[in-house]
């Protein structure tokens, strides 16, 4: 490992002073609205936020677009603002590719391929993706990790703290310490590049059954802890069939709903980045899944309460759902706590329960799930707030970040029948069976 990707004090410091002058000084701003009577324009003050982070190449960018799509973790005006942020951010040149390249495969590297391409394909928050070919001829994509990325991740996650703890202290409807924890976990893991070789390989098993999902092939003689060679697949980007005949945008939404859900209700495991750039549209309407960077897994005890959780609503079963809450790891749920998550709740499963062909929800935009969000946090704040748990904040995520998506695709699905194609025939010990066995042999930890 070379000096420059060190998790070093030096490292940090660099990466705090860059971040803290882009931050520390938003920060106070909105402290002293809260505390000394300022005017803030809030509005104008999430656009500065937006700026500063979108001149940084690293892990707090990811951060704010994925905080974005977590209700209630950030004020509204902050939202809107973080969801302009794009991943595709300016790439890095040749010279530090070239450098990079030689740290990780060594001086010859390039002799290792009969070719790869200057200009990157595609520069996100993180690394950027070369396209190359093997010495047989095989097409591939190169992850490249830029450099200092552990120190950038560290100095990065104690400026998100700073935020949530200035948010907190004026609302206490969402306590934001687990979500800040698992966002931590996830954020490091996605740094190790041979644990997504691993993810890649437990996920091309647990989907190598369904036609209509694509998942890469590591190259491991090619990849290293922080450059990982995988099989390109082509593929065309989602938003360009939004406007495509019926038939194929639903072809296409039947696809995802299976590449994300075939793996938590048959092995638990989640792919946590439901970002249009994680996947392609192949000519068949068939899914290219990318990108496992950010993959969990539930024990399978919390896949149960998912699904108890559907049945609670669906029969009115009020101590079925505190039982769910509870497996998912939601503790002194009093009564008046229970009514505003199942408000949620009955947002969230509200296309799953009706046996008919049906948009993800009856309008086009965002506007009502918005208008839910903001009617839970107002109730949350009245009742005393809640603290989510860590297992939480990814599943909600996907299921979020996925219904978005079908809204662009204007989907019209039995969304209810899909999902009983998963869940009839489930049994816990089962599934704890198949998840060891598949984790096992992808070299992925069990859930603890």
């Amino acid at each position: 490992m070379s000096d420059s990707d060190e998790n070093t004090v030096g490292g940090r410091v660099r990466r705090y002073a860059r971040v803290g002058t882009a931050v520390g000084g938003l920060a106070a701003r909105l402290a002293g609205a809260r505390y000394l009577g300022f005017d803030l324009d809030t509005g104008r003050h999430a656009q500065d936020l937006t700026a500063a982070l979108g001149g940084l190449k690293g892990p707090l960018m990811k951060v704010a677009q994925l905080m974005a799509t977590i209700p209630d973790a950030l004020p509204e005006e902050y939202v809107r603002e973080l969801k302009q942020l794009q991943a595709n951010a300016p790439s890095m040149g040749w010279p530090f590719v070239r450098r990079r390249m030689a740290a990780e495969l060594g001086p010859g590297w390039r002799a290792k391929f009969a070719a790869f391409e200057r200009q990157a394909a595609h520069a996100a928050s993180l690394g950027q993706v070369h396209r190359a070919q093997s010495l047989d001829g095989t097409a591939l994509a190169c992850k490249l990790q830029y450099p200092d990325m552990a120190s950038a991740v560290e100095a990065d996650l104690s400026q998100l703290s700073l935020v949530f703890s200035l948010y907190q202290r004026g609302d206490r409807a969402i306590a934001t310490g687990q979500i800040h924890a698992e966002i931590s976990a996830r954020l490091r893991e996605e740094l190790d590049y041979a644990l997504e070789a691993r993810h890649m390989a437990l996920y091309r098993a647990m989907l190598a059954d369904e036609a209509g999902v694509r998942v890469p092939e590591t190259i491991p003689e090619l990849s290293t802890g922080r450059l990982l060679t995988m099989t390109w697949l082509e593929g065309r980007p989602l938003l360009d069939y939004c406007e495509a005949d019926a038939g194929i945008r639903n072809d296409i939404a039947r696809n995802m709903f299976r590449a994300w859900y075939v793996p938590f209700y048959r092995f638990g495991v989640i792919h946590g980045d439901p970002h249009l750039g994680n996947y392609g549209i192949r000519p068949d309407n068939g899914l290219n899944l990318l990108d496992f960077g950010c993959v969990r897994v539930f024990p399978p005890s919390f896949v149960r309460g998912v699904i108890e959780l559907y049945r609670a609503l669906r029969d009115g079963d009020r101590e079925l759902a505190v039982h769910a809450y509870e497996t998912w790891g939601f503790r002194d749920l009093r009564r008046d706590v229970i009514d505003v998550l199942n408000i949620w709740a009955e947002f969230v499963y509200a296309p799953l329960l009706k046996d008919s062909v049906a948009r993800i929800q009856e309008s086009e935009s965002g506007i009502y799930g918005a208008k839910v969000a903001r009617r839970v946090h107002r109730e949350l704040r009245r009742v005393g707030g809640i603290a989510p748990p860590r297992e939480f904040v990814f599943m909600d995520r996907a299921a979020i970040g996925l219904g978005s998506v079908f809204m662009h695709l204007k989907a019209e699905i039995n969304w209810h029948r899909l999902f009983h194609d998963l869940i009839d025939d489930f049994d816990e010990a089962a599934l704890a069976e198949r998840q060891g066995g598949a984790l096992t042999a992808a070299g992925v930890p069990l859930p603890v």
